[in-house]
């Protein structure tokens, strides 16, 4: 069969399977967890070939605004088939019917294809890496507090307020995966900051990180760094500098460079000044 004969489907749960065995291949983060918040809340579209999923994309929409575009992913033997730029053009053609702006992080290999579909640069971030235990020698700080049940509310309507959407039933379905890293901090009473993160196939992801200044950011994660077990990823903003420099100094190391692309925009539906480190590539 041609590629251009293959059909365009939507991935079922029992093909989680053949999601996770692209996902080894490929050497990415993600388990099945983070399939089945695509499954729940977006679409993932599929490629089969004989019955056996071949490739995917995702798409995650957010509050009616925007949606993410991600794990797209073709089996080794099928890439530079024209499958790939297939899936991407389900994925937008999805979002934008739906009345929503597409959004995707790209690494510098796929911006490059993104520009031709349309894509714009809007910021850039990196993946920090933590191989082994953090650098810290720093005393627990007082201030920092695990998150509750009774801080749910509060902290996705501080999320929402910087984030641009409710992204609440995403946040939800990472609580619980990575308990040591669901830390706040509060300020006059009140949210000046959060962390949650996930445990992955390869290391364990912190993120997002939200926060009303470099300070409360740097206390969250001053927290997880002796909290969390590494090997451990982070998703940082490149103007966050200083959260950068204290990264370097725990040990972190650079592992790839991303761009957040809108689709035809170029302007943020986040508040970046509040954005210190992302969900993940893959969630926004």
């Amino acid at each position: 069969m041609a590629p251009s004969d293959f059909q365009i489907d939507v991935l079922t749960p029992g093909e989680l399977g053949d999601a996770e065995a692209l996902v080894k291949e490929a050497g990415w983060n993600q388990t099945a967890a983070d399939w089945r918040i695509f499954l729940e809340l977006g679409k993932v579209f599929a490629i089969r070939d004989q019955g056996r999923v071949i490739a995917t994309a995702a798409t995650l929409p957010y509050g009616g605004k925007f949606g993410w575009i991600s794990m797209v992913l073709i089996a080794g033997s099928y890439r530079r088939q024209g499958l790939a730029t297939r899936l991407m053009e389900r994925c937008i053609s999805s979002l934008t019917e739906a009345g929503v702006v597409p959004i995707l992080d790209a690494t510098p290999a796929g911006r490059t294809v993104y520009l031709g579909l349309g894509f714009e640069d809007s910021w850039p971030f990196q993946r920090m890496l933590l191989q082994e235990p953090a650098k810290t020698e720093a005393a627990a700080n007082p201030s920092v507090e695990r998150v509750a049940d009774s801080d749910w509310a509060e902290l996705c309507a501080y999320d929402a307020k910087f984030f641009g959407a409710d992204r609440s039933a995403m946040l939800a379905r990472l609580r619980g995966r990575l308990p040591e890293a669901e830390l706040l901090v509060r300020r006059n009473g009140r949210i000046a900051g959060f962390l949650l993160g996930r445990a992955g196939r390869r290391a364990a992801q912190i993120g997002p990180l939200v926060a009303d200044d470099e300070d409360a950011a740097l206390t969250l994660l001053e927290h997880a760094a002796r909290a969390v077990t590494a090997p451990v990823y982070i998703d940082v903003m490149d103007d966050k500098t200083r959260l950068l420099e204290h990264l370097h100094a725990l040990g972190f190391v650079h592992e790839r460079p991303y761009t957040r692309m809108l689709y035809r925009r170029r302007e943020s539906f986040q508040k970046l000044a509040q954005t210190f480190a992302v969900a993940g590539p893959e969630l926004g």
